[in-house]
């Protein structure tokens, strides 16, 4: 059973998991261990509310594929049980944080003093590029 909060929680029988051989070097034990695990969970399948399940659809997250489903490898660790947990646990920040929602942004308009200060500092810095010019003599011409 993955808690996701007091509330939601996912049971083991929803979450596939599958112990894989490792990628990348490691020599012999690599060779040999499947100690990289491979987690699927499909959502439109899973008893999480459908809050959730709309959520997590919208995402887009290279992770959940175009059917629905989570997909999940981990093989940071040597042992396939971390890995395990590995996974596991970022299956859970994914749905928990999908059930956080941000606020919605209020458009502000930047202030009249903030406005002419812009304004100051670009003729400001035109008068110092202006200043750095080659000092020509007209008369000569």
């Amino acid at each position: 059973m993955l808690n996701i909060s007091t509330h939601v929680s996912i049971p083991d029988d929803e979450i596939e998991i599958s112990a894989i051989r490792a990628q990348g070097a490691g020599g012999q034990n690599v060779n040999k261990v499947s100690s990289a695990v491979h987690l699927r969970f499909d959502i439109n399948a899973s008893s999480l509310p459908d809050f959730y399940k709309q959520r997590l659809c919208k995402l887009n997250d290279r992770r959940i594929n175009k059917d629905g489903v989570i997909i999940i490898k981990a093989q940071q660790y040597r042992s396939q049980p971390k890995n395990r947990e590995e996974a596991l646990g970022r299956l859970q920040e994914l749905v928990k944080g999908v059930a956080v929602t941000r606020k919605k942004r209020i458009p502000t308009k930047p202030s009249r003093g903030s406005q002419q200060r812009r304004l100051e500092g670009k003729s400001q810095r035109g008068k110092n590029k202006q200043l750095r010019k080659k000092v020509t003599d007209s008369d000569n011409y």
